[in-house]
């Protein structure tokens, strides 16, 4: 009777496995959701609709771009996570979510347990700027000034525990300095008040400053990601000005709940990083200020665990966990 009992459940585990060999090889049969935390026209949103239309040229199957706001892509992240685990409901992860994770915030899902990794796809680098009334001129002096005067120099962010006041923290850790924090409501009105020096530092997407600084009215110290910008190739890198490991580049990849298929996760990997090696995602989304990344699940899966990690000591050394 147990031998029959053995057999009959090997025989059930066999099927299933023949079943979900055949889902893959067979996926996508259907259009496919990629659920994106922000609103129409944000840079991630932006970054979505370029790769869609490729992976549905790719796979002759339509891949739509859903937006879901709300709680920072909390709401995107949670939805996901209860999705079907089939590969069919995809969310773009984000440097948001691993803040969102350090900080402890009330989830209704682990980011790390209950997505599945599937290719990171391109980053925005931040840059750091300055009013030129500082006097300032690179990181270094940034560095002595705020070391010279704790708390004398006030930065603007686009709000409490954003990319952009977590950015600043981290400089602040890294370097043993204060400086006062100034949040508002988006990174415009941020860069509003820098511009008439309201406030005299920022961490803001390349995009958003880099009009300023071509007319000289902020000076750029430094660009945030690992690699120099795309969109300013002659600014070095924080890592370049000292700041070894220094990245808070707004970045984003593709995500599965967790469970779903590894052929299909293998699958979609290679088809994104294909994908990001087009011209018709590459310019589009470079004429954005956008650069593209790409790697495995796994790679992906390792960089999610040390933002997590890296963020988590930020917003414990600047003792915002909630």
């Amino acid at each position: 009777m147990r031998r029959l009992r053995w057999i009959t459940t090997a025989l059930a585990g066999l099927a299933a496995l023949a079943l979900a060999a055949q889902a893959a090889e067979d996926y996508p049969a259907r259009p496919v959701r990629i659920v994106v935390g922000f609103g129409p026209g944000a840079t991630i949103d932006v970054t979505a609709r370029i790769l869609a239309p490729k992976l549905g040229q790719t796979f002759n199957q339509q891949f739509v771009v859903e937006n879901k706001t709300g709680a920072g892509s909390n709401l995107a992240a949670d939805f996901v996570a209860h999705a079907p685990k089939d590969g069919y409901t995809l969310l773009v992860g984000t440097i948001a979510n691993t803040i969102n994770a350090a900080m402890a915030q009330k989830m209704n899902h682990d980011f790390e347990k209950d997505f599945a990794p599937i290719a990171l796809v391109a980053t925005v680098p931040n840059i750091l700027v300055v009013h030129p009334s500082t006097g300032v001129r690179s990181v270094d002096d940034l560095i002595k000034l705020a070391r010279a005067k704790p708390d004398g120099l006030s930065y603007g962010s686009s709000g409490a525990g954003s990319a952009l006041h977590l950015s600043a923290e981290l400089f602040k850790f890294m370097t043993a300095t204060k400086m006062v924090h100034v949040p508002y409501a988006g990174s415009n009105q941020a860069v509003a008040d820098l511009l008439t020096g309201r406030v005299q530092v920022m961490f803001s997407p390349a995009s958003t400053v880099l009009p300023h600084v071509q007319e000289g009215k902020l000076i750029a110290l430094a660009s945030t990601q690992l690699k120099r910008a795309s969109v300013a190739p002659d600014l070095p890198t924080m890592e370049e000005a000292g700041l070894k490991g220094f990245d808070t580049s707004v970045w984003s990849g593709l995500m599965a709940p967790a469970g779903t298929p590894p052929d299909i996760i293998d699958k979609l990997a290679r088809a994104i990083n294909e994908a990001l090696k087009s011209r018709d995602v590459i310019e589009p989304l470079q004429k954005q200020g956008i650069d593209v990344l790409g790697g495995t699940p796994k790679e992906f899966a390792d960089y999610v665990r040390s933002e997590t990690a890296k963020w988590s000591r930020v917003v414990a050394a600047a003792g915002m966990k909630q």
